[in-house]
């Protein structure tokens, strides 16, 4: 995301629309999530399995061409790599989605859709509750805040938690990808000392949307355990 866009966002933190309540947000998080849903069926249905494959390689989850997950959870962050990253020389498979998706000019569909295209990878830091719904939490390494509305993470994450998600904001607040991985300083401490060297010349924008950046957290953090620590959950599926 812009620098600009980046700093508007910031902005809305305190200029809200005066008739918003948490109802309203919470209902407007719920159909974004819920078109977000949909586009990431299809997204996942583009992705091969040799690209699944080359993913959970990278992320040490392979002997020989066998995939070894722990849980079926690490299936979502090989997916986020394969949907939302890719090499300087190939296209990413979002990009490759927008070329056949049918989403009419101005709708819900292709607002959320084209804000997904733009998501953004961030390593965060829960800062406070959000005064609506959700939370605010502080972007780490651009030094910026943003508004997160997530069910789930709100009843689970304390202030000062931190974590690394994907971020896209189609509205004032932004919404994850759909992964979320918590993180502490030495796993952040190992990360740069791995990741630093490769991207030394690189501004803050480009390291933390370097495909390199997301998959060494990645990688680091579950060589430390932490997807004992993981419940993906859908609140949406569990109301239903």
């Amino acid at each position: 995301m812009p620098a600009s866009a980046l700093a508007r966002q910031q902005l809305e933190l305190d200029i809200l629309p005066p008739l918003q309540t948490r109802d309203e947000v919470i209902g407007r998080y719920r159909q974004v999530r819920e078109i977000s849903r949909q586009i990431s069926d299809g997204l996942r249905k583009l992705v091969p399995r040799s690209a699944i494959v080359r993913h959970a390689r990278k992320l040490d989850l392979t002997f020989g061409r066998i995939m070894l997950l722990d849980s079926m959870e690490q299936m979502a962050f090989l997916y986020d790599l394969a949907i939302y990253t890719a090499p300087p020389d190939r296209t990413r498979a979002i990009d490759r989605y927008a070329r056949t998706a049918r989403f009419e000019t101005g709708s819900d569909d292709a607002r959320v859709f084209e804000a997904m295209r733009n998501a953004r990878f961030t390593a965060c830091m829960v800062k406070r509750r959000h005064e609506i719904a959700g939370l605010v939490m502080g972007d780490v390494l651009r030094r910026t805040e943003f508004w997160l509305v997530d069910e789930g993470l709100e009843q689970t994450l304390a202030d000062g938690d931190t974590l690394v998600t994907r971020i896209f904001a189609p509205d004032a607040f932004g919404v994850t990808c759909g992964v979320a991985m918590p993180v502490d300083f030495g796993i952040m401490t190992n990360v740069f000392y791995e990741v630093l060297p490769q991207l030394n010349h690189h501004t803050i924008e480009q390291i933390c949307q370097d495909r390199r950046f997301a998959e060494t957290i990645y990688r680091t953090a579950m060589a430390y355990g932490v997807m004992d620590e993981i419940g993906l959950r859908d609140p949406l599926a569990s109301e239903s």
